[in-house]
């Protein structure tokens, strides 16, 4: 494929304020900036999808943490997958696909060697941001290796309807689960937790409190708890897990804006009789566990049992509109920007 004439700018979404509580649209701007050429080793990339996911809420903060905050009057950063439009690496064409992380941006200059090469034969590119990227890494490494899923247990998700719950129930119930439950926040999702993805239960948590709605859905307990929210999903939990329970701590959503600290979970002393197991996994530990697992999901996914969902906002003007949407919990699966 013949390389085409870079544009002399492009947008890009620059962070310009810090959130106090929850963000607003005035903390981001979307402004136009030089796209330059790549030196010896880098590629220039045309993204076709952007990913917004809730660790970026983090990001935003001045705080120190597992990954640096974004800096103000910076570019942000995210997953992206697009194609290559001019080389100056060795092995890279114009043309190829490549997963990296310089997202929130229309194009990317960057080291090739920051990149991963991936098919779209395969898989629709989006897919390299949700079932096939870091979400599904997530879920998988989350529930197999963290949570240690053995067959015939009962594990609970919370946020089971977002990214990474729905692939974390469908995955356990693949694995030999006896009983999946999962949480989310409409009656809308709920209904497609147990039709679509085969969870054996699911309820709305605003329905009612979360503890007396698991304690219907799951009467003997779980083994397994997979946390996407935290607060009082957590403290009920920690009431379901049976002896030697584990909970995999990979979110807080629920705490992500708050100005206070949580409330919940006030049961933490149960979980010394009950010996229980609560880890917080982040997932660039579990990276050598990539081939095993996309070997497998793109196998469940080839012979259509494993469902994914995506819900995609059009056009990079709407980046930090799908991220609020994402943090408000409008989506189903995985929220990425499709650009022009």
């Amino acid at each position: 494929m013949a390389e085409q004439p870079l544009p002399a700018t492009a947008r890009e979404w620059h962070l310009v304020s810090r959130p106090n509580g929850w963000p607003v649209p005035a903390d981001a701007a979307l402004v136009e900036a030089p796209v330059r050429t790549p030196e010896p080793g880098e590629v220039v990339v045309r993204n076709a999808y952007l990913s917004v996911d809730p660790y970026m809420r983090g990001r935003m903060n001045d705080v120190k943490s597992y990954t640096p905050p974004f800096k103000l009057g910076q570019p942000m950063e995210g997953g992206a997958v697009g194609h290559v439009v001019a080389s100056a690496a060795e092995g890279y064409e114009v043309g190829d696909a490549v997963l990296h992380f310089q997202g929130w941006r229309e194009y990317a200059t960057l080291p090739a060697a920051h990149t991963v090469k991936v098919d779209g034969a395969q898989a629709p590119l989006s897919y390299y941001l949700g079932v096939l990227g870091m979400p599904g890494l997530t879920a998988y490494a989350g529930l197999l290796s963290v949570g240690a899923l053995e067959p015939g247990e009962t594990v609970f998700v919370s946020g089971a309807a977002g990214a990474v719950g729905s692939l974390v129930g469908q995955i356990a119930r693949l694995k030999g689960a006896a009983r999946v439950v999962g949480s989310a926040g409409s009656a809308a999702k709920v209904k497609t937790l147990v039709e679509q993805y085969g969870f054996d239960a699911a309820f709305n948590y605003k329905d009612a409190p979360v503890a007396e709605q698991l304690a219907a859905a799951a009467p003997e307990g779980i083994d397994v708890y997979f946390d996407n929210v935290g607060g009082d999903h957590l403290e009920a939990a920690i009431g379901a897990l049976k002896v030697h329970g584990r909970a995999v701590l990979c979110g807080a959503i629920a705490q992500y804006n708050d100005t206070a600290p949580p409330a919940a979970p006030r049961n933490l002393a149960l979980a010394i009789g009950k010996r229980l197991r609560l880890e917080g996994m982040l997932v660039g530990d579990h990276t050598g566990l990539q081939p095993r697992f996309v070997r497998e999901v793109a196998g469940w996914l080839k012979d259509g049992s494993l469902h994914y969902s995506e819900t995609v906002v059009e056009g990079v003007e709407h980046t930090m509109d799908a991220f609020l949407g994402m943090l408000r919990g409008e989506n189903t699966g995985k929220m990425v920007v499709k650009l022009g």
